[in-house]
């Protein structure tokens, strides 16, 4: 079966950090993009961070840039997503997703409807 599986979730007091993680099983993703999204209560999911393959091309939302990094591990089939300086407005349920049509090392796509397998989430509470 093929799925990500978000971990690292938690509540930190404002300013402090976490590092999430996004397994991947059932098929190798090297050959994928993948990006963080995150949708907070009674708002759209909305945009965080992305990777191509090979993790030479990383793209990030205005809101996070500077604050968090996005990496990747292809030999652990795992995403990170570094968080520091976190505010109160990042408390959101984290979402991992796989865009499993990336025709090329270079791609990567910010819109959420381009992303064809996504994780369970994992809550960020952050604490003033």
């Amino acid at each position: 079966q093929v799925q990500l599986v978000e971990s690292g979730g938690g509540l930190v007091q404002a300013g402090g950090s976490l590092r999430l993680s996004c397994a991947a099983s059932g098929r190798t993703f090297s050959s994928c993009a993948m990006a963080w999204f995150r949708q907070a209560p009674e708002k759209e999911r909305e945009f965080v961070a992305a990777i191509g393959w090979r993790g030479g091309n990383t793209r990030y939302a205005d809101s996070v840039k500077g604050r968090f990094t996005i990496s990747r591990d292809n030999a652990k089939n795992t995403v990170y997503l570094q968080m520091n300086s976190l505010k109160r407005e990042d408390t959101a349920v984290y979402y991992c997703a796989a865009d499993q049509t990336s025709l090329t090392p270079w791609v990567v796509r910010l819109n959420k409807d381009e992303y064809d397998l996504w994780g369970q989430g994992t809550q960020v509470t952050v604490s003033s």
